[in-house]
């Protein structure tokens, strides 16, 4: 087998062809954004347009750069040139861009989004780019730190040699030749990185409890269940580099002293799905993945596993029930996974986000990555927004960076000339803060003590029009339907807090609802299994806090302030007395 030099060296020369040879090369975005917005017909009509136009080039499909709003979102690069991005492409716009950029050597500054030069930011570009801006300078990169999404919208995620030839791997041969296990989890635990799934937990001390089992079997679990409303960061990783991935994957069995790992998708997300097993192929063909590892004496096995359609199976003890074959509900707990997890062997599980980060925080350093951030939130986040925003989509930003720079800045604010009403941040079990409160550092412990989780990433923007009431009672629902009922505080409790948000919103609420929707809540957090029960009440408290008003205003004026819940059937309170 080849050594990782003269992969490395293979790779690299690819890449030169690809980028300087003597074919033109166009990328388009084919993430589950770039499939919702129509990307096989540019596709489609792209091959149509090359062949009637009998130019030959290389057609690439890419993930996504994160910039959604735009999709379907296509550029073309010129031998040795810039790369030259055209947003929301249509089928005709596609076959134009091929008659004059591809064919003719003349980008369409009247379509053109941006340009990235090929050199970097410095390089000089040609008079062809007149009009045409750059694209760094566009509001949703302008803030960004990219680490985890280094690659996105790059590199073809099919092609490994790409992977390679940026970097890739090159963390793992590293760990392979130059460092113990020991040191590898050293250098994360310097690092300060912390579990991007939710719960923020150091992710170097979670490593040292698998490390420290001498258990003959060990398990490493990925979990990109992913079921949050306003959440795609995970499927995009797969859908846009799944690589970094894997590697991230085997640094950790390397550190922890397991040979064996799962990827855990749901069933239905085909994109990651088909990517994340094609990603594993080429590295066991690569030599990265099996036996003898690199010629090391490590060896490491990886495989993607399924579940149905639960979004408790992310609950990490309910995802080994799910991988098992047996229905997704948490376990009981202690023991905990390190000591008894998938098959009854210890075991670990990490977020795909906290895994994607480990080939870089290897290649450059834990201290390299824990002088980004603030404070103990270390390192970059990546947030997905979405709602009443001017910009949406993906953007990967250093921890510290105020909430209000991100929403006004990088999002463009709320269109149409309407004011930001409220943000929904981390999921259905994350919390609500109002336009006044989001004056507000992205650090995971100050969001908690603001009621309002980073969780796994997602931010939903509201406006004016909006409803405060009935959007916490669409969270409500979404989280009682998703409960997979084994626990009673959960169970019930979230089937209660729905049955009063409903009454509110149907303006036939009594002013003791609000209590009674806080004793729900307490019973919960404290009776619950896991999360889902624990943290269930999160969107009612923080809305409570923040919107205690409007509340209120449902209650006891039998009025919703934007006109969006119903009118009541029956009289005002103060006539029921």
């Amino acid at each position: 087998m080849a050594s990782f030099e003269e992969i490395a060296a293979e790779s690299q020369q690819r890449w030169e062809e690809l980028t300087a040879g003597g074919q033109p090369w166009i990328r388009v975005g084919t993430a589950l954004c770039g499939k919702a917005a129509g990307c096989d017909a540019v596709i489609a009509s792209i091959e149509a347009a090359l062949e009637q136009n009998g130019v030959a080039a290389q057609l690439s499909q890419v993930g996504c750069l994160g910039l959604c709003f735009a999709e379907p979102l296509v550029d073309v690069q010129l031998p040795g040139g810039p790369r030259v991005f055209y947003g929301n492409v249509t089928p005709d716009m596609a076959a134009e861009i091929v008659s004059n950029h591809v064919a003719g050597g003349s980008p369409l500054a009247h379509l053109a989004l941006g340009y990235l030069a090929a050199g970097g930011p410095d390089e000089e570009v040609d008079s062809t780019l007149a009009g045409i801006p750059d694209l760094n300078q566009h509001p949703m990169r302008v803030l960004e730190n990219r680490v985890a999404l280094r690659n996105a919208g790059t590199i073809d995620p099919g092609d490994i040699h790409q992977y390679i030839a940026y970097g890739g791997y090159h963390a793992l041969n590293r760990a392979l030749t130059e460092m113990t296990p020991e040191e590898v989890l050293e250098d994360v635990k310097t690092s300060g990185l912390r579990g991007r799934g939710g719960a923020a937990f150091p992710t170097g001390v979670k490593w040292g409890f698998l490390a420290g089992s001498n258990a003959p079997q060990k398990y490493i679990l990925c979990n990109c269940e992913e079921g949050d409303p306003g959440a795609f960061n995970d499927k995009a990783i797969l859908e846009s580099d799944p690589q970094t991935l894997v590697e991230g994957i085997i640094l950790a069995g390397y550190a922890t002293g397991t040979s064996h790992a799962y990827i855990f998708i749901r069933h239905g997300h085909d994109g990651p799905i088909d990517r994340a097993r094609a990603a594993v192929v080429q590295a066991q063909e690569m030599g990265f993945l099996g036996e003898n590892i690199l010629g090391s004496d490590f060896s490491f096995h990886l495989e993607v596993a399924l579940t149905g359609d639960s979004y408790v199976a992310g609950e990490e003890s309910a995802l080994m029930e799910a991988i098992e074959g047996k229905r997704a509900m948490p376990r009981y707990r202690p023991p905990f996974p390190a000591a008894v997890g998938l098959f009854g062997k210890p075991s670990n599980i990490n977020n795909v986000k906290t895994l994607a980060y480990v080939p870089e925080i290897i290649a450059k350093g834990g201290e390299w990555f824990a002088g980004i951030g603030h404070d103990k939130s270390t390192g970059t986040v990546i947030i997905c927004l979405t709602g009443d925003l001017k910009y949406t989509g993906m953007i990967e930003v250093p921890l510290g960076i105020n909430l209000k720079d991100v929403l006004y800045q990088a999002a463009g604010g709320v269109p149409d000339g309407k004011a930001l009403k409220f943000v929904q941040t981390g999921g259905p079990l994350g919390g609500v803060l109002g336009a006044d409160n989001i004056d507000i550092v992205l650090d995971f412990d100050i969001l908690r003590t603001a009621g309002a989780i980073l969780g796994s990433g997602g931010v939903i923007a509201a406006d004016e029009d909006n409803c405060v009431v009935d959007l916490t009672r669409a969270l409500i629902a979404f989280c009682q339907y998703e409960s997979c009922g084994k626990c009673f505080p959960c169970r019930m409790g979230m089937s209660h807090l729905l049955e009063v948000l409903e009454r509110i919103c149907r303006l036939e609420g009594v002013p003791e609802d609000l209590d009674l929707m806080r004793k729900v809540g307490q019973d919960m957090q404290a009776g619950s299994l896991c999360g889902h029960g624990q943290l269930g009440f999160n969107p009612v408290a923080s809305a409570l806090r923040y919107f205690g008003q409007e509340f209120e205003t449902h209650i006891l004026n039998r009025r919703c302030p934007t006109e969006v819940c119903s009118a009541p059937r029956f009289s005002p309170v103060s006539s029921r007395r």
